[in-house]
C-alpha cells in the first residue's frame, strides 16, 4: 500500500506510472495482464487505502473528494482520493486488470460517505461516464452501477432532494441502453404503496357534499392498482362512482376565464407532486382546470391498461365491460375537449402519448429486443475463376420479375385502379390548406415550392378546370386552386379579380365583332374578283389552242388530199397542241387561285 500512496502523490498522467506500480506491488506472472487471484489480491488492496483515506479525510474534517489537495506556485494538485481513482480506472480500461474493479470501488467509496459528500462522488460519476460505459467496462460493471445508484435513491429524500434524484435518474438513463431490461417493468407492477389518504367521516361546521367527497377520492384506490377493476363487483363500483364525477363536471363547466387565469398560476408554479385531499378544499379544486384534467387523464391511463393486449384470458375484460368502457371513454375525451385552455390540443397530445404507449407495451411483451440492428459483415471474396454475372432481360432482376409477372397477368397493367388521375380538388386540397393562414404552415413547407407538384397540377387543371387555369396568369400557382376549398376570407382575393377579368373579357369580345363582319366583307369581295381573273386568263389561254388547230385544218386542206400517214401525224400534232393547251390553262389557273387566297390572307392579316 505504500507504493500505491506514493504513486497517488506522483505527478504527471496515470499512464506514466500506473503499470510500473502494479508490476512493483504484485510481480504478476504476465506483464500486462493480471490473472484472477492476482486481481483479486490487488482489489482488496485497494479497498483497504480507500478505506484509509476516507477515515484520515472525516478526521481532518474536509470533504473526502478534496482531501489531500493542495495549492503550488499556483497550480491545484489533485486530491488523493480522485487521484486513485483515476489510476483504477486507467488500469481497467487497458485491461491491465479486472473491469469491474473500478465499480466496486465506487460503491464502496458511497456507503462510507455522508449524502453531502456523495454529491461529489457522484460529480466524479458524472464526469468519467463516456469512459465507464465503454463495452468492455459497462460488461463488467453495470449491475454494480445500478445497485449504487439505487442506494441513493433510498437513502435521498424525495421531497428535499429532488434535484439529486433526478440527477441519478439521467444518469441512469444516459449509462444504460434503451433495450435494458434490468430498466424495465417487464411484469408490469404497479405502485401500491403510493396510497391516497382522505377523511372517513365528514367535518363539523363545514358545508360539504361528503359523499360526494368520498366518492371522488375513493377512485384514487383503482387508479393506483387498475388491477382491481377486472372483478365483476369492482368494476361496478368503479363506474357507478365515475358516472358520478362526470355528471358533477358536466354540471360545472369551466369558462374560459378560469382557462386563462390557470395558465398564468402553471407558468409560475413549478410543478406539484400531489394535490391535497382535505374536504375544504373541494370546492376550489372542482374550478381548477388543472385539476380536473389529472383525473380525466388517469381514467384514459385505466382504460388504455384494460384494453392492452398480450394478457391472459382471465384478465380480459368481458364483452359487456368493453360496451361500458367504450362509453365512459368518450365521455372523459368529450370533458377534456371542453376544458380550458387549449382543450382539443390538450386531447390530442393525450392520446399521442397513449398511441405511443402500446408500442412500449408490445416491446416489452416480445421480450424487449434490442433496437441495434448489428452489421453484417462483407463474405470474403473466394479465389478461383470469376463465376459470369447472370443477364437479365430488363437490366436487372426486379424488373424482369415485374416484365415476367406482367406476362402471367396481362390485365395487371390495364386495370382502372392502378392508373388513376385524380378530381382537381382533390389533388389542390393540400395546396388550399397551405393557403389558410389559420393553419399555421410555414412558407418553406408550402406545396407550392414543389415544381413537380405545380407542373401536374397545371396539367391537370388545363383539362378538368379551364376556368381556375386562366387565373394563373394573374394569381400564379395559387390561383389555380378551387375558390370551393378556400375559406372565405382567402376566396374573396380571388373571386373580384376574376370577376373583373370575365366583365373585361365581354367588352372586348362585344368591340372585336364589328370589326370581324367588315373583315370577312372585305374577304368575301376579294375572293369574288380573284375568281373572276381567274376565268379571263383561262379563256385567254385557250384562243391560241384553237387558232392552232385551224391554223393546221388549213394547211392540209390547200394541200388536198392528205395520206394516211399524213392523217396520223397532223391527227397527232393536233392532240399534242391541245394537250400543252391545257397545261398551260391549269397552271395559269392554279396561279390565279394561290393568289387568290394569298390577297386574301394578307387582307386579314392587315386588319388584324
Amino acid at each position: 500500500m505504500e507504493v500505491f500512496r506514493r504513486a497517488i502523490l506522483q505527478a504527471g498522467p496515470p499512464e506514466n506510472f500506473a503499470l510500473q506500480t502494479v508490476q512493483e506491488v504484485i510481480k504478476p506472472q504476465k506483464q500486462t495482464k493480471l490473472a484472477q487471484d492476482e486481481n483479486q489480491l490487488l482489489e482488496n488492496m485497494l479497498r483497504t487505502l480507500l478505506q484509509e483515506l476516507v477515515s484520515s479525510a472525516v478526521q481532518s474534517g474536509e470533504p473526502i473528494m478534496h482531501y489531500g489537495q493542495s495549492i503550488d506556485d499556483g497550480e491545484t494538485s489533485q486530491a488523493q482520493i480522485p487521484r486513485l481513482l483515476d489510476i483504477v480506472l486507467y488500469l481497467c480500461e487497458k485491461e491491465h486488470v479486472e473491469g469491474g474493479m473500478i465499480f466496486q470501488l465506487l460503491e464502496d467509496l458511497t456507503e462510507m460517505s455522508t449524502m453531502k459528500n456523495c454529491k461529489d462522488i457522484f460529480g466524479y460519476i458524472e464526469s468519467k461516464q463516456d469512459i465507464l460505459g465503454k463495452l468492455e467496462l459497462f460488461a463488467r460493471g453495470k449491475l454494480v452501477m445500478l445497485r449504487t445508484c439505487n442506494q441513493l435513491l433510498r437513502r435521498l429524500s424525495k421531497a428535499n432532494d429532488v434535484v439529486f434524484c433526478g440527477r441519478i435518474l439521467m444518469f441512469l438513463a444516459h449509462f444504460f441502453p434503451l433495450s435494458e431490461r434490468s430498466a424495465v417493468n417487464i411484469k408490469g407492477v404497479f405502485n401500491t404503496s403510493n396510497e391516497t389518504k382522505y377523511e372517513k367521516d365528514p367535518p363539523d361546521g363545514i358545508p360539504v357534499d361528503f359523499n360526494f367527497y368520498k366518492t371522488f377520492w375513493s377512485l384514487q384506490e383503482y387508479f393506483c392498482n387498475p388491477a382491481l377493476t377486472l372483478a365483476p363487483t369492482k368494476w361496478q363500483k368503479f363506474t357507478s362512482s365515475l358516472m358520478v364525477v362526470l355528471n358533477t363536471f358536466d354540471a360545472q363547466p369551466l369558462s374560459d376565464e378560469v382557462g386563462d387565469a390557470n395558465v398564468l398560476e402553471e407558468e409560475a408554479a413549478t410543478f406539484n407532486i400531489k394535490y391535497l385531499t382535505s374536504s375544504k378544499l373541494m370546492g376550489l379544486e372542482l374550478k381548477d382546470p388543472s385539476f380536473r384534467r389529472h383525473v380525466l387523464v388517469q381514467c384514459l391511463i385505466l382504460f388504455d391498461y384494460l384494453k392492452a393486449p398480450g394478457k391472459n384470458d382471465k384478465d380480459l375484460p368481458s364483452e359487456s365491460m368493453k360496451e361500458e368502457m367504450k362509453s365512459c371513454e368518450e365521455r372523459v375525451k368529450k370533458l377534456l375537449e371542453t376544458t380550458p385552455p387549449k382543450g382539443k390540443d390538450f386531447l390530442h397530445s393525450i392520446e399521442h402519448i397513449l398511441e405511443r404507449e402500446k408500442n412500449w407495451v408490445w416491446w416489452k411483451r416480445d421480450g424487449c429486443p434490442p433496437f441495434e440492428k448489428q452489421s453484417m459483415e462483407k463474405k470474403a471474396v473466394q479465389d478461383g475463376p470469376k463465376k459470369r454475372r447472370p443477364r437479365w432481360r430488363l437490366g436487372n432482376k426486379e424488373l424482369s420479375q415485374l416484365w415476367k409477372w406482367a406476362d402471367q397477368n396481362p390485365n395487371a397493367l390495364t386495370d382502372p385502379q392502378r392508373v388513376r388521375t385524380p378530381a382537381i380538388t382533390e389533388y389542390w386540397k393540400p395546396l388550399a390548406d397551405d393557403m389558410d393562414p389559420s393553419a399555421g404552415i410555414e412558407a418553406e413547407y408550402h406545396h407550392k415550392n414543389s415544381r413537380v407538384y405545380c407542373w401536374k397540377g397545371l396539367r391537370f387543371s388545363a383539362r378538368q378546370d379551364l376556368d381556375g387555369f386562366s387565373r394563373f396568369t394573374d394569381h400564379g400557382i395559387e390561383g389555380v386552386v378551387p375558390l370551393e376549398l378556400l375559406p372565405p376570407h382567402v376566396r374573396s382575393r380571388y373571386e373580384g379579380k376574376a370577376n373583373d377579368r370575365s366583365k373585361r373579357a365581354k367588352k372586348e369580345d362585344s368591340k372585336v365583332a364589328p370589326s370581324q363582319a367588315e373583315e370577312n366583307q372585305i374577304a368575301a369581295s376579294a375572293s369574288e374578283n380573284d375568281g373572276e381573273g381567274i376565268r379571263a386568263d383561262l379563256e385567254a389561254s385557250a384562243t391560241p389552242v384553237e387558232t392552232d388547230v385551224t391554223a393546221g385544218t388549213g394547211n392540209i386542206s390547200q394541200s388536198g388530199t392528205a395520206t394516211p400517214d399524213e392523217h396520223q401525224k397532223q391527227s397527232s400534232d393536233t392532240d399534242m397542241g391541245q394537250e400543252a393547251g391545257q397545261l398551260d390553262a391549269d397552271a395559269e389557273a392554279d396561279a390565279g387561285m394561290m393568289d387568290g387566297e394569298t390577297d386574301a390572307e394578307v387582307d386579314l392579316e392587315a386588319v388584324g
